[in-house]
């Protein structure tokens, strides 16, 4: 029958898994005018030369022609935890330890990746780094050989079991569905067990692993019905990033497994922006020209700011404990500028010296989306075996199988409608330091934003040209 291969394999989760997490239930969704979202669809595995829309996109050789899309099991996500529940979360990060070095690795990626991407670009850009990383970890985890090894390299880990590991503790630790916010990472195997009548036996250590540390559903498809097949893959996505992408799929006759990965997420504001200050003014684009556009405005007596060779930085805070960072260039210096190097970016976003004093907003709100083609990208960073015909991708399934193309498509917005007033949480602060100085993000020109996560992960990277476009 149809799947079975790939039900046997994958049904075989540990109890311990099943007992310890439950599936999620979306909450009701806040009104997109409602919530600042991002959104990003990320990594497809393929087999074939496929081309699809907004998604990533990861070609194999090899042919599936069994019949229909049968779903043979979907994740069970990690307990979700109301947003009062510190003890919850206390004991989530006590049982899903994550190593300093793995963290570190996560940042160098996300710093190595963003210069090489940002190369050269001259309009609004949004990039998923940790996105990127799971996508290219649960490759790492059916390799083998030369071709583990170099995207172990990239990844900064020593050996793909302490990858799915971390990559599993850190899923656990970031994983976020409550009434304020949510940071969701899915992925998914849809996998074609049939090439011509011939039986293709995906390894049962992959798709287990899968499941239990990358949260992958898994689902038999056929992908010579390009409109059944596509379409299941579409809604996946769809109901994934809730509603905000809706891709469509070509695929080439000789494909047989497909992996997509998905971020959604979003967050409210700690202090939300009072939509009676929202003002349209100039934003000055990089070629002298100027646009108008609405900016929010908010001014706080006592906030963090840090100042550097080139920049000036400050951050709003989220209610999840993420914050949204704001690097503004000086006047004569372009956001590329500080994105340079790995050593430059790390700079932009973490060096400088430290300030406390009174912090003035004007930022401008801007929503639009990035598709990027990151082969070359991953190819300069010394990954090249993936690439080739004798990639050894054994550990997925005894097949030829090798990399021909990754793309990446993103969504962003923000407003001041991140915190609904019924939903407002009041935090008391006191002992706070008297006031050092002075900073002004006036972000009316160029700048870099970054999302981090509860434990500073950078979720998503990007450079605003132009608000209102």
């Amino acid at each position: 029958m149809k799947g079975k291969r790939i039900f046997d394999a994958i049904t075989e989760v540990d109890d311990e898994l099943v007992d310890e997490a439950r599936t999620v239930k979306l909450k009701k969704r806040i009104k997109p005018w409602r919530i600042w979202g991002i959104v990003a669809a990320c990594l497809v595995l393929v087999l074939g030369i496929g081309q699809l829309t907004s998604i990533w996109q990861v070609i194999f050789s090899g042919r599936g022609s069994g019949g229909g899309t049968e779903p043979i099991m979907d994740v069970i996500y990690p307990k979700a935890l109301a947003f009062e529940d510190t003890d919850g979360a206390w004991e989530v990060r006590d049982e899903n330890p994550v190593d300093e070095a793995f963290e570190a690795a996560i940042k160098d990626f996300a710093y190595k990746t963003s210069v090489r991407i940002f190369e050269n670009r001259g309009d609004n850009i949004n990039y998923s780094p940790l996105s990127l990383y799971y996508a290219l970890a649960l490759a790492a985890s059916g390799a083998e050989g030369d071709t583990q090894r170099e995207l172990l390299s990239l990844l900064g880990v020593a050996d793909g079991e302490t990858l799915s590991i971390q990559s599993g503790n850190l899923y656990r630790l970031l994983y976020t569905d409550n009434e304020i916010g949510k940071l969701k990472i899915a992925n998914s195997l849809w996998l074609d067990d049939d090439m011509n009548g011939e039986p293709i036996e995906f390894k049962k250590s992959f798709v287990k692993n899968a499941v239990e540390n990358f949260y992958a559903s898994s689902h038999s498809v056929d992908f010579a019905d390009a409109d059944t097949t596509g379409k299941a893959m579409a809604k996946w996505v769809f109901d994934n990033t809730n509603g905000t992408l809706n891709p469509s799929f070509e695929f080439d006759r000789d494909q047989i497994i497909s992996i997509i990965n998905t971020i959604y997420f979003y967050d409210q504001w700690i202090d939300r922006f009072n939509k009676d200050k929202t003002a349209v003014d100039v934003f000055h684009l990089s070629n002298g020209e100027e646009v108008k556009t609405g900016f929010m405005n908010q001014t706080f007596g006592s906030a963090g700011f840090a100042r550097g060779d080139g920049f000036t930085r400050s951050s709003l805070g989220l209610k999840n404990a993420g914050r949204m960072i704001f690097i503004l260039p000086d006047e004569g210096i372009t956001p590329y500028d500080l994105l340079s190097s790995p050593e430059q970016m790390r700079e932009a976003f973490e060096g400088g010296e430290e300030f406390y004093g009174e912090v003035v907003w004007k930022v401008p709100k801007f929503k639009f989306g990035t598709s990027l083609k990151l082969l070359d990208v991953i190819r300069d960073l010394g990954v090249n075996s993936a690439f080739e015909r004798d990639a050894d991708f054994s550990g997925i399934a005894d097949h030829m199988a090798f990399i021909t193309d990754i793309r990446q498509d993103t969504h962003i917005s923000i407003d001041e409608d991140g915190v609904e007033a019924s939903a407002f949480t009041q935090i008391d602060y006191c002992g706070a330091a008297p006031p050092e100085d002075r900073a002004e993000m006036i972000l009316d020109r160029p700048f870099i934003y970054g999302i981090t996560s509860q434990n500073g992960a950078l979720l998503f990277v990007g450079v605003c040209e132009n608000p209102a476009k």
